[in-house]
Formats: C-alpha cells, structure tokens, sequence
C-alpha cells in the first residue's frame, strides 16, 4: 500500500472527475426530495443516472487504486526476502494483468449488447457509452499494475506475460478444460495469500469456472453491470464520502474531547473514548481499515500519554478498527439486506443491542486494563461536558439526521446517505471551517473514490462468481452435504461461526457477503433460523472478527502498516481482543434475544 493518488503531484483530471461524479450522485438524490416535498413527484430518470454514476465511481475508483497500488490484497510476503518478493510481485502482477485483461474484453460484449439493444440512459442519451467505462476502467487497471509491478523496464516486460495468458484459452483448443480447474484453484489461492489482489482471485476462479463448464465468460461482466442497477448501491460511496469529510474535518477532535470529559475518569476512560470514537467512525465509512488509517495516529498517542502499555494500546486501536460495523447506518449492513433480501430497518435493530454488547465487553476489558496498569484519568467537569457537546453538537446530530430520514419515511437510504454528504460538508467547511473548498474537496474524492472503486470492483466480479456458484447448484448440494451430517441448530450454528471466522480472515465484508450469502442462506432456513438472527451472526459477530484472525486478517495487516509494527507483534498485541470479542460472539450467537427483542417490540 502507497500514498494515496493525490499526494503524488497537483489534482489531475480523474481526482476531478472523481468530486463531479460524486457530486451529481449527491445532488440529484437531494432533489429527488426537494421535488418530492414541493411538487408530489421525483425526478424523472433520477435513480438510473446516479445508478450508472455508482458505476463510473466504480471504475474510476478502481483506476485509482490500481494507479496508487491501493488494490484491496491480502500479502504474507513480508516474511520473504526482497529478491525473492519482488519475483513474487512481478508474477502477482502477471496474473492480474491477465484477469484484467480478460474481463475488459468480455466487458466489451457487454458494451456491443447495450449498442445493439439501443437502450437509453435519458431521452437522447444511450447507456452504451457510459457502461463503456467498464471495459476502460479494466483496461486502466492492467495498465497501471503493469506500471507499478517493478521498477526495471524487464519486469514489467515480465508482468506483461498476463496478456498472453489471458489470450491462451482462445488461441489453443483444450479437449477437457474442467481438469485445469483444480490445479487453477490451487494456483489462485496460493497467488492470493502472496499479494494477488482479491478483485483478481475472484474474477480468475468466475472467468476459469465458466469457461471449464462451457459457459461464455462474458456471464461475469454482465452480472458486473446488473449490480449497477442495484437501487441501494449508490448509498454505500455517498454514505463513505460522508465519512471522509467527517474524519478529515475536525470533528474526530471535537468527539474526542466529548468523549473524554463523559468517559475520561473511568478508569481507562482514554481507551473507552478510542473505543467509542473508532464505532462512531466506522458506522460511517463502513471501511474499518479507514479508520485505523485516519484516526489511529491521532489515538494513539493519546493511549500512551494516558501511560496504556504500547502493547495493549496497538491492539486496541487494532481491534477497535471494526467494531462499528453494525450502528446505522453501516454499509455492510445494508448490502447484506440488498442481497439476502432482509429488511435493512430490522437489521439495523437487530444489531444495536449485539453492536452495543462487542463495544462494552471491550470497555469492561479497557477499565480492568486501566486499573491494573494506573492509566491516567481525567476528572468529570460538568462545565466541560457541556462545553464539549455544545462544541461538537452538529456531528453529534447526524446520525439523528440520518435515522430520522431513513426510519421516519423522509428519505430513502439513497437519499439519506445524500443528506449525510450534504450535512457533513456544510458542517466541515462553513460552520466549522476545517475543509477547504479548493483542495480538501477534491483530495478527499478522490481518497473515497479510491476506496469505493477498489471496493466495488471486488463486488463487481465477486457478484459474477456467486452467479456460476448458484448455476452449479453449489448452494443446494451443500446444504444437502450439511444436513446429512449435522442435525442440531445448535451445532450448525457453530459450524457456520468456524466458517464464517475463516472466510472473515480471507476476504474483506464486502465480497464475503456476496460470495457466502447464498450458501448459508437456505441453510438458515433449513435450519429454522430467523433471517435477522442470522445476518447479525454473519457478518457481524463473525466477518469483522475475521479482521483480527491471523495470519491474513486484514486489520492486521494495515495496523502493521501504519505503526509500522512488525506483523508477529500485531498478532501478539491483538490476541487478547480477539478473545473478548469471540465470546462476544459465542453470546450473539447462542442469545437470539440480542438480535431479535428490538425488531420484535416495535413490530418490525
């Protein structure tokens, strides 16, 4: 991982196009309501522009990472040499080039369909030419891996490789192409833990499954492109631009001082605060690497000037990174209600009370911690208090903002996560003055939308992959190979936390949703338990922990980062969280009351 796009020279023209997109997705979902509250109607063609604009952010997005070598991967090769890791680089590189490469060629069907269908985005607009950013942005990403795969002209020649790959299966005639499946599995999966990032691991295994059975391969990109369509999918970049000028604002100062003068003479009230702060944070971005990325620096010396130990301070603020995943308005809760088909006001109840459980076993954990090592407290100050709500009252009232519109049938989530960009930069930039129009704003697009796009592009072949999974009926033969084995609810449950634990630890939220979900989703059923219950347990109390699991948990990985700690300490200093956390979600799990009493005694 490398600085960020922006910080390389001045704001070049994707940094602009970035803060244009973003800000058409922002303003028409806001006049959406303007129209609706003045005239009785919407929009026309609203919704379907800024669906396709979630789709330029995407690969614009992904375009950035690729150009910051910001793509979302899972590394160990920080355990190697530096010759040995940079052959490894240039050959992770090689097969990412192919994956890009042959997912913008069959991205261009796509294209060629849409032109054919003559189907139009607006009255004179066709979509053809705006879907024709996927094949481009594909096309972008190759090229820039291939740029940043090695310093020397010969490893880039090296990486290039991947084109040929990628043009192998059309060139050569393979009689039984299912048997290079298994060894192309193995090959993927070893590629993966070595730097292959995750958007390449998926679309690889979708592109071979598909063409292993027969099947035309272009079936990944289209499913790409119907994720686009999604109503809910702009809420999660508008809801993470949101979040970014929060945090890049002065409002994680403003909170921690609040949080300080309400929890500071606790004891450990300073690791209480990180601990709040970091939840309040995470609701937002939806992204705890985000977090640890912007607020760890700030947090962290706070701890040890508080004389925490470095050791359980690095694993607090490591641990804390995601234990915000479940407050509203949390973006992998409202993807988890798109795709399984659960209402997203009941899983945003449903997770409060597990959400709240996981943030105050870590607190009891940071009071015994701060009474055992005589951590500095700072006395309750009533005036103070005050002084600091009134200070930061305008943060503390957004996520009342954002509930209102939702719960109260004002807004969509759309709309609602426009509102919340809407709030958060008049608050930053006119009341409190901490962004600068000309070049905090067009910086901070451009960070979010290389989040964004890395991102959804996992999502976009993610989504491609689960397509051939339910084509293969993988879904129901293991359901039929779990329920010959395990008759108990109750052992089914475990199994799916041991499960779930280890996709945590393999892949990030977002893709593990659209890849598992179809899996355990019948089985839920099957098993007779309750859909809320289950999406709490699914990603929640099992995929964020799956953050802290060694050896690939990535939190770890961007802890390890930022402090610039050695990865085997961050194990070290984070296994005691993981524990809290575990029985956590032994609790959330076995409890069924902590999901379902707030969604049951509002009639939900």
């Amino acid at each position: 991982m490398t600085a960020a796009p922006e910080s390389r020279g001045t704001p070049g023209i994707e940094t602009y196009l970035a803060l244009l997109a973003l800000g058409l997705m922002t303003a028409l979902p806001l006049a959406e309501i303007v129209s609706r509250q003045t005239l009785g109607r919407g929009v026309p063609g609203s919704a379907p522009v800024v669906q396709h604009l979630t789709l330029c952010v995407a690969f614009l997005g992904a375009a950035l990472a690729a150009r910051a070598d910001r793509l979302l991967a899972i590394s160990t090769t920080s355990f190697l040499p530096e010759r040995p890791r940079a052959l490894v680089r240039i050959g992770t590189s090689a097969l990412t080039v192919a994956v890009s490469a042959a997912l913008g060629w069959t991205a261009l069907s796509v294209v060629r369909a849409e032109r054919e269908a003559g189907t139009l985005l607006l009255p004179g607009l066709p979509t053809w030419p705006v879907v024709a950013v996927m094949p481009l942005g594909f096309a972008a990403v190759a090229w820039r891996v291939l740029r940043n795969a090695s310093p020397s002209w010969p490893g880039r020649l090296a990486a290039a490789s991947g084109l040929l790959l990628a043009a192998l299966p059309a060139l050569l005639e393979w009689p039984q192409p299912d048997r290079l499946l298994a060894p192309a599995i193995v090959l993927i999966a070893a590629a993966t833990l070595l730097g292959l990032p995750i958007f390449a691991a998926l679309g690889g295994l979708a592109l071979l499954a598909f063409w292993a059975q027969g099947s035309p391969p272009a079936a990944v990109t289209v499913e790409a492109y119907r994720l686009a369509a999604s109503p809910l999918l702009p809420s999660i970049p508008l809801f993470t631009f949101g979040g970014y000028l929060l945090a890049e604002g002065g409002a994680s100062q403003r909170l921690v001082r609040v949080f300080r003068a309400l929890v500071g003479w606790m004891p450990g009230g300073p690791a209480i605060l990180t601990t709040l702060v970091f939840a309040f944070f995470t609701s937002f971005t939806g992204a705890s690497g985000v977090t640890i990325l912007s607020l760890g620096g700030l947090l962290l010396p706070v701890l040890v000037k508080s004389r925490f130990p470095e050791n359980f301070s690095l694993g607090l603020v490591t641990a804390s990174g995601s234990i915000g995943l479940l407050f509203p308005p949390s973006l992998p809760v409202i993807l988890y209600g798109v795709y399984a088909q659960t209402p997203i006001d009941r899983l945003f109840l449903g997770g409060l009370l597990p959400g709240t459980l996981l943030v105050l076993l870590v607190a009891l954990w940071c009071m015994d911690r701060g009474k055992v090592g005589g951590a500095a407290a700072t006395p309750f100050r009533a005036a103070e208090l005050a002084s600091a709500v009134w200070d930061a009252k305008w943060e503390l009232l957004l996520p009342v903002v954002v509930l209102a519109g939702i719960f109260g049938g004002f807004a969509t989530l759309v709309e609602a996560a426009a509102l919340t960009v809407l709030y958060a930069f008049i608050v930053e930039t006119f009341v409190y003055r901490d962004l600068r129009l000309r070049t905090d704003l067009p910086r901070l697009a451009a960070e979010c939308t290389t989040l964004v796009g890395g991102v959804l592009l996992i999502l976009s072949v993610a989504l491609g992959f689960t397509n051939y999974l339910i084509d293969a009926e993988v879904p129901l033969r293991a359901l039929d190979w779990v329920q010959t084995r395990i008759t108990s609810p109750w052992l089914f449950l475990l199994a799916l936390n041991v499960f779930l634990l280890i996709v945590g630890c393999l892949l990030d939220i977002y893709s593990a949703i659209l890849v598992v979900v179809p899996l355990i989703t019948p089985m839920g059923r099957a098993y007779g338990i309750d859909p809320i219950h289950l999406g709490i347990i699914f990603f929640l109390a099992n995929l964020q922990l799956g953050y802290l699991t060694p050896p690939v948990g990535m939190n770890l990985f961007l802890s390890a980062y930022r402090f610039d700690q050695p990865l085997v300490r961050v194990y070290r200093y984070t296994f005691p969280f993981l524990l809290i956390l575990l029985v956590g979600v032994l609790l959330i799990t076995y409890v069924p009351w902590l999901s379902l009493a707030l969604p049951r005694k509002l009639g939900l």
